[in-house]
C-alpha cells in the first residue's frame, strides 16, 4: 500500500521508468542485453506506449538503456560523467543546508582514504601526482585558478581510492562547494595548501587515522565561515 501511495505522487512515466529499472535489476541484465519492446513493456505494466516512450527517453538520457531503430531496446552503459553533470546541477540549485553538505563531503572524502593508503603503498606515483597538484596550488595567484586547483586536488584524492562510484559522488558534492570557495579569504590559502600536504604525507606513511582526522578538520573549517559553531566538528572526528 505504501508503494501505491508513493507511485500516485509520481508522473506515470516516472513510475514506468522505475519499473524498467527494477526489471533490469531483477533479471540481472548486463550492458548490451536485449530488453522487451516498448509495446511489450506497455502491455506488461498496463500503461500507454506514450508513457513507456517518455520513460525510455529519460532512461536513455542517463545511459541506463539504449534504443536503436532495428535493434530495439538494450541495457546501456551508464555514463557516470554525464550523470555527475546532471545531478551536480541539482546539488548546485538545491536548497541544502550548508552543515548537511559539509557533513556529506566529510563522509565521501574520508570514506576512500583506507583504499588510498593501500594503493599508494603499491604505487608511489599516486603520492607524486597529489603532491604535484598541491605544488601547483601553491603558485595560484587568482581566485579562479585557486578554486580550479583546489577542486582538482580533492577530486584526485578521492579518485586515488580507485572507487569510481565514490569519485562520481564526490564530483557532485564538489559542484556545490564551489560556492564556499568563492569567498575563501586569500589569507587562508597557504594554510589550506599546508593542510593538503599534511594529509597526503600521512597517507604516504600509511597513517589512515591521522589522514582522516586531518581531512575532517580541513573540510570542517568551512563551518566557521558559514556561521556554524565549531563544537559541531567533534561529531565527525571519530
Amino acid at each position: 500500500m505504501a508503494g501505491a501511495r508513493s507511485d500516485s505522487k509520481l508522473k506515470k512515466s516516472e513510475v514506468v521508468a522505475g519499473r524498467i529499472r527494477d526489471y533490469i535489476v531483477n533479471h540481472e541484465l548486463k550492458p548490451g542485453d536485449r530488453l522487451p519492446t516498448e509495446g511489450e513493456f506497455a502491455k506488461r505494466f498496463g500503461v500507454s506506449r506514450v508513457a513507456v516512450r517518455e520513460a525510455t527517453t529519460a532512461l536513455g538520457f542517463l545511459g541506463i538503456l539504449d534504443a536503436a531503430p532495428r535493434r530495439g531496446l538494450t541495457v546501456g552503459r551508464v555514463s557516470m560523467k554525464k550523470l555527475s553533470r546532471y545531478l551536480g546541477f541539482h546539488f548546485a540549485v538545491g536548497n541544502y543546508p550548508a552543515e548537511e553538505l559539509i557533513a556529506t563531503r566529510i563522509v565521501v572524502e574520508t570514506g576512500g582514504l583506507a583504499h588510498v593508503v593501500e594503493r599508494m603503498a603499491c604505487d608511489p606515483s599516486i603520492y607524486q601526482q597529489l603532491d604535484a597538484i598541491n605544488s601547483e596550488l601553491r603558485k595560484a595567484r587568482e581566485l579562479n585558478e585557486w578554486i580550479k586547483m583546489d577542486i582538482r586536488f580533492h577530486c584526485s584524492l578521492v579518485a586515488a581510492s580507485g572507487l569510481r562510484g565514490l569519485a562520481a559522488l564526490n564530483d557532485l558534492v564538489q559542484v556545490f562547494f564551489r560556492r564556499f570557495r568563492e569567498d575563501f579569504p586569500k589569507a587562508l590559502w597557504k594554510s589550506g595548501v599546508e593542510s593538503h600536504q599534511q594529509i597526503i604525507d600521512a597517507l604516504r606513511r600509511g597513517d589512515c587515522a591521522k589522514a582522516t582526522e586531518l581531512l575532517t578538520e580541513h573540510i570542517g573549517s568551512h563551518r566557521a565561515r558559514v556561521g556554524k559553531p565549531a563544537e559541531v566538528e567533534s561529531d565527525f572526528a571519530e
